[in-house]
């Protein structure tokens, strides 16, 4: 898949998003309710003097899942370790992780649902308890040994929760969906942006990139640096609206924030198909792309604003989908 500027997938030039994020829920801008909750769990656990419950935290790429993973251990002041499903491949690989754990730390695992189930099966005693049991050795030498570990908090970052185990899902305390963000929440998040890369923005350009960010921060942020880098090679001193705005069009960043990959799949889905139904398969092939990239990276913002609805036979396009590409139901059936 080609890089998309609107893509909510953490990438390597996301490093600079790190500096900017908050360091605790009060600095911690939107999904409001799960706040105050978090703010709650572990005040609790403090005055408990135990590690707060395991917290599982889904939904679309780019919320700020990590930020809150981070942001959990912060509160407890506790340290963190991060390690991501797809990289925890054998038994022995989950066991080191887990060793290197201090009485009170936060193990933050992203992607979960990519872990081996045979990996699950180990983490279950871990998350209950705080013990593994290890095979070492081969066939008939082969020996059972246990490892007790320090009291620790697992924070389980996922965009597929329904690809979670039932087992695993059972043994987080917490779970927590993240919803997409409003524009009000967006603009307080790309002004703090602009404070801390000493380039201002009009409040009409923040409103403006706030409606074209598809409610998602990391893509807010990743479309304020793209147009700053216009704004400095151009040899302005702060973003205006119509900057923002004909930076966003060099980015094919449409009024709804949907780029080149959305129209080419809304297109594609009401001239050879009819405006559907169709199943994702097909409409991954016909654009070229992933079926993961479809469903978990493309077809949420679509589904969430409107733009195609699922029925039990496949994806259908909806009026407002017809009416943003200028087409008549007629004109896709020729």
């Amino acid at each position: 898949m080609e890089d998309r500027i609107v893509d909510g997938e953490e990438k390597q030039e996301d490093i600079f998003e790190k500096n900017i994020r908050p360091q605790s829920l009060d600095e911690y801008v939107g999904q409001k309710e799960i706040k105050e909750n978090l703010r709650i769990f572990i005040k609790a656990a403090l005055l408990r003097e135990e590690p707060l419950d395991h917290v599982l935290l889904y939904g679309p790429p780019g919320l700020g899942k990590t930020t809150l993973a981070h942001i959990i251990a912060n509160e407890l002041g506790s340290n963190i370790k991060t390690a991501s499903g797809p990289s925890i491949e054998k038994t022995g690989d989950l066991a080191a992780i887990l060793s290197t754990l201090e009485p009170g730390d936060v193990l933050f695992i992203d992607e979960i649902h990519r872990m081996p189930k045979f990996i699950e099966e180990v983490l279950y005693p871990a998350m209950e308890d705080f013990e593994i049991d290890l095979v070492i050795g081969t066939d008939g030498k082969s020996r059972n040994i246990k490892i007790d570990l320090p009291p620790f908090t697992l924070v389980g970052a996922t965009t597929r929760a329904g690809d979670i185990s039932s087992p695993l899902r059972d043994r987080f305390g917490i779970i927590s969906k993240l919803e997409y963000y409003n524009a009000e929440e967006l603009k307080q998040i790309i002004k703090r942006t602009s404070r801390v890369f000493d380039m201002p923005i009009d409040e009409d350009a923040a409103e403006e990139l706030s409606k074209r960010c598809r409610k998602t921060p990391r893509i807010a942020n990743r479309l304020f640096k793209r147009i700053r880098d216009f704004a400095l090679v151009e040899g302005h001193t702060h973003i205006t609206k119509e900057l923002a705005i004909e930076s966003l069009n060099r980015l094919k960043v449409d009024q709804y924030g949907l780029d080149s990959i959305d129209i080419e799949y809304l297109t594609s889905l009401i001239t050879k198909f009819n405006g559907g139904p169709v199943g994702v398969e097909t409409i991954a092939t016909s654009i070229g792309e992933e079926v993961s990239t479809v469903e978990d990276v493309v077809e949420p913002f679509l589904l969430q604003e409107g733009f195609i609805k699922r029925t039990p036979r496949g994806r259908m396009a909806t009026e407002k989908a017809y009416d943003h590409l200028k087409i008549r139901h007629n004109e896709s059936l020729f």
